[in-house]
């Protein structure tokens, strides 16, 4: 039976709505849908003007629909900015007396106990993440399930937001009268879009620099060790060219998107642009090299903030793989070599994989969160049926019975 999965990645610079169609669990996804809009009553993450919000996200939702020639109804919405916060916590349950096996209702009790934790009252828990499981004393165990013990422990990864903030978020969606299925993490759709399984059982640092913040996500051992967003992305480096050549945000944005590299004396210093400046009818010339000055400082403050996140979580050494840069200015030329030298880590750029259907149109780290989204829900619907088939009570009777006809007695 076909299934449409739909996500919503609302960010500072763009509103991103796709729309994806699979036939059957395991199938690929196709992605035939999809609607972008400059955002517009966003701030870093947080809604400014609700009115202003819902109206971009409901443009970009019809956009969608008329590609995909679907009606949607719920989606996956990415949460991202400053308000988002991290914390580790641990939990233990009793199994019993040593005479069952470890059951999905262990595993979610044991879940719950670890969400136990003191919170003020305008935050929220938006993921609880395991990062390993212990029965009885024997620890580093992906997955419990079917084990025999008395004591079942976990290790978990909690992400926090303002409550608040996601409120507002889900109330612009809601005016278009879509449901929220799932609130998603920026990086952590991200990831699900640009990362192999080897890189996060390797250990990888994900960088997803978008307009107003840049998140981290540090992966090790196949799970989460640690989430952060940093205020500072995109935008910022276009403001700094608008206040130091006197230039509008979008001309500053073109320049940027234009002549921007990482490396300033790799640029000619004779080489000029064109660029407007306030309160002048005709473009001005400015030399190249100095734009990409503007451009390095605001980089080498970015890429200090995440050296100083990686080296807080103590996993430095652990990261094999090194560091995956997504996100609109990942693209940025030069940044993966400034990366490279400045965080001594192999660095990559990271674009959507596993891409089926509008795959010209989102092969770009800008569009990671959005197709990350899609990949989310597939597998969580995935999830979904798994749990829910062999408790169903038609199957069990379908079961007993292949059993009682087929099978020989004893």
């Amino acid at each position: 039976m076909e299934r449409i999965i739909a996500g919503i990645d609302v960010g500072s610079t763009k509103v991103c709505t796709l729309i994806g169609r699979t036939a059957e669990s395991g199938a690929p996804l196709h992605i035939v849908g999809m609607g972008v809009v400059p955002a517009q009553g966003v701030r870093k993450g947080v809604v400014t003007d609700i009115e202003l919000a819902a109206r971009c996200i409901g443009e970009s939702i019809q956009r969608a629909q008329r590609m995909a020639g679907h009606t949607i109804s719920e989606v996956y919405l990415s949460v991202g900015g400053s308000h988002i916060a991290s914390q580790t916590s641990r939990g233990a349950v009793s199994i019993g007396h040593g005479d069952r096996l470890v059951d999905r209702d262990d595993i979610a009790r044991v879940i719950e106990a670890a969400e136990a934790v003191a919170l003020p009252h305008n935050r929220r828990i938006l993921h609880t993440i395991p990062r390993g499981y212990t029965v009885d004393g024997q620890g580093g165990i992906r997955n419990p399930l079917g084990l025999m013990g008395y004591r079942l422990e976990v290790e978990t990864h909690i992400v926090t937001a303002a409550d608040t903030a996601v409120q507002n978020l889900v109330r612009c969606v809601e005016m278009n009268q879509i449901e929220v299925l799932e609130l998603v993490l920026q990086p952590l759709a991200s990831a699900e879009a640009t990362l192999t399984d080897e890189e996060r059982n390797m250990g990888v640092v994900l960088v997803d620099i978008g307009g107003g913040t840049t998140d981290v996500a540090i992966y090790l051992n196949g799970s989460v060790w640690g989430t952060s967003v940093l205020p500072v992305g995109g935008n910022h480096v276009t403001q700094d060219i608008g206040l130091l050549l006197r230039t509008p945000f979008a001309a500053a944005e073109d320049a940027k998107v234009r002549y921007a590299h990482a490396f300033p004396e790799q640029i000619d210093p004779s080489e000029v642009i064109e660029i407007v400046i306030f309160g002048e009818d005709h473009a001005h010339t400015v030399p190249r090299r100095e734009l990409c000055e503007i451009i390095r400082a605001r980089l080498d403050e970015m890429l200090a903030m995440v050296a100083q996140e990686i080296e807080r979580s103590d996993l430095g050494s652990l990261l094999a793989a090194g560091v995956v840069l997504t996100g609109g200015t990942a693209s940025l030329r030069g940044l993966r070599d400034l990366a490279e030298e400045k965080l001594a880590f192999p660095v990559r750029v990271g674009t959507p994989r596993r891409l089926h259907g509008l795959v010209e149109a989102l092969s770009s780290p800008a569009y990671a969160t959005s197709v990350g989204l899609l990949l989310w829900g597939q597998r969580a619907q995935a999830a979904e049926i798994e749990r829910a088939w062999p408790q169903a009570p038609w199957t069990k009777r379908f079961f007993n019975w292949v059993k009682a006809a087929f099978l020989p007695r004893r």
